[in-house]
């Protein structure tokens, strides 16, 4: 059983075996180009991210926050450059997923496309509930005031309304707003007993971008281009606007609470690149995937990053990082300058954001089921193509439903947390995937990844880090018996490091993918220890499910 465990494919095989598949299923129209790939990677990365989550991360880290973007940016670089090498020598659909059958077998791709149903769909139900705040604030905008039952889940207006009546007990006097939200939640319809709370809005959203999706590529590309070029021009404008307002003072102290309060961010600042890698699945519908793939990706990191510093100096440079930890930071500090009418552009950018974003992960999550399907671990209907459309037609439907109806009634803090994790996963294993392929001299139009021998560099970076972070070092062993998860998290990263480094002198690894891993590996253990508890229970039930089904029904053991 073991062997049939890491049974893996042949990457002299894939060619053929997807020219097979498409005449067996249907094949994808060829239509996306490098601006096409460029524009589907801004789409994804620049979301929910920008306009909400930088602002928690800015008051814990300071103006400091900027340096976290750097830091997460050349993570997600190593990545990409791995990513661009199995896109250029296996430019077939799967992402992450089939990178991993080639390297590492099936179990593990079948754990790497379990994980990035986190990533693409369960990842998918948060910016659905995002997009819905936002357009709430919309509406309300415009006097429009949509029956608080219908716009939110029952366990967010409890907190929010218990929040609200904490507040008022300590002697803040209630806001119309406020009073609003209250009597909303006391004159919500009961269904059975249990007072009955659905957010509409986000539902409507996945049903109306699973429709956009299903319906064709060529489509999806024109409405993902139109609303990335509206959100550049937006965010360029507030750069642009709030350099204008920026008071330096604001930048004093620029880390005030030290690297580790510039650390707590990681997990909202990670949730703002995911995404980037979603360029990979759409590999067959690519008019030129083994040129454009790996440029488009990194075309899409480097603008989207150097956005993302710009808006964080601008943001703290405006108001004191003490100030940011609201819902919409962006807006907020504009409508503080008087500036009303600048926040509620922002408002807009932020329902095209979310949407552009809602758009490319539900393009993602489909292609990743088909190519399972493919491969006999899913059932063939998730493979099927729409005559039509050219589209997997039913993966697709069953994508929507999976985002859908859980935005229904599902709060969201859990799941960035779960997310960050399914795609930091992912990116371990494809740059260690990376490091287990066959060599192969570059050839003209297809990407390389650069080797820079690893022997000496990595094992002296890694005495300098242990240098640097000694005193964590020393503190989480003296504490190991007394439940510091976090620090056991991070000694077992530290044991980790130390086997890559030996083998990496040993076997003169290549430089890039052995830093992607372990930047990776160092962000995965910033993420609060509740939510890996979750995710451990969501492989669980992964695993039964592949031995239950595609362990027996997988193509290779049919072929065997």
């Amino acid at each position: 059983m073991g062997n049939g465990l890491f049974r893996t494919k042949k990457i002299q095989n894939l060619t053929d075996a997807d020219s097979e598949d498409e005449h067996v299923y249907g094949g994808l129209k060829k239509v996306l180009n490098v601006r096409d790939l460029t524009f589907l990677g801004i789409a994804a990365v620049i979301g929910a991210g920008i306009f909400s989550t930088i602002g928690s991360a800015a008051f814990h880290g300071g103006p400091g926050v900027s340096l976290l973007f750097v830091i997460t940016a050349i993570t997600c670089g190593f990545s990409a450059l791995c990513y661009a090498e199995f896109a250029s020598r296996i430019p077939v659909s799967g992402s992450a997923y089939t990178y991993a059958y080639v390297s590492f077998g099936e179990l593990i791709a079948w754990i790497i496309g379990w994980a990035l149903i986190l990533e693409y769909a369960i990842g998918n139900i948060v910016v659905a509930i995002s997009w819905s705040s936002y357009f709430n604030n919309l509406l309300q905008g415009l006097h429009i005031h949509l029956p608080y039952w219908l716009s939110t889940n029952l366990s967010t207006a409890k907190e929010t309304v218990a929040a609200i009546h904490e507040q008022i007990a300590k002697g803040v006097t209630a806001t119309p707003e406020m009073q609003s939200m209250i009597d909303g939640f006391n004159n919500a319809p009961v269904l059975f007993g249990i007072k009955f709370f659905i957010n509409l809005p986000a539902f409507i959203i996945v049903a109306l971008i699973t429709w956009l999706a299903y319906i064709g590529m060529h489509e999806s590309k024109r409405s993902a281009n139109a609303m990335v070029v509206f959100k550049l021009l937006v965010i360029v404008f507030v750069i642009v606007m709030g350099f204008f307002y920026v008071d330096s003072s604001n930048w004093n102290p620029f880390m005030p609470h030290g690297f580790t309060g510039v650390l707590q961010g990681v997990s909202a600042v990670f949730y703002a690149y995911i995404g980037f890698d979603a360029i990979s699945t759409t590999a067959e519908e690519c008019k030129d995937p083994q040129r454009d793939l790996p440029r488009g990706m990194m075309y899409a990191l480097l603008i989207c990053t150097v956005l993302y510093i710009l808006i964080a100096l601008v943001l703290t440079g405006m108001v004191h990082f003490s100030e940011l930890k609201v819902d919409d930071p962006l807006a907020y500090v504009f409508e503080k300058l008087g500036l009303k009418w600048i926040g509620y552009i922002i408002s807009i950018s932020a329902v095209v954001a979310t949407t552009s974003v809602l758009l490319v992960f539900q393009l993602g999550q489909p292609r990743i089921w088909m190519t399972m399907s493919r491969d006999g671990l899913l059932p063939k209907q998730f493979s099927k193509i729409h005559k039509k459309y050219q589209t997997p037609g039913f993966a697709t439907i069953i994508t929507g439903l999976l985002v859908g109806i859980p935005s229904l009634i599902v709060p969201s803090s859990l799941m960035t947390d779960l997310t960050s994790i399914g795609t930091l996963f992912a990116f371990v294993l494809v740059c260690l995937g990376v490091l287990l392929l066959p060599k192969l001299q570059g050839q003209p139009g297809k990407f390389k990844l650069p080797y820079v021998n690893g022997q000496y560099i990595l094992p002296a970076l890694l005495a300098l880090f242990i240098f640097l972070f000694r005193e964590r070092i020393v503190n989480a062993v003296s504490h190991m018996g007394n439940e510091a998860h976090q620090e056991i998290l991070f000694l077992l990263f530290i044991v980790i490091a130390v086997v890559i480094a030996t083998y990496t002198f040993i076997r003169k690894y290549s430089l890039i993918p052995v830093l992607g891993a372990l930047s990776c590996l160092y962000l995965m253990i910033e993420i609060p220890v509740n939510s890996w508890f979750w995710f451990f229970i969501w492989m669980g039930a992964g695993l039964i499910i592949y031995f239950f089904y595609g362990y027996k029904k997988s193509k290779l053991a049919t072929h065997q």
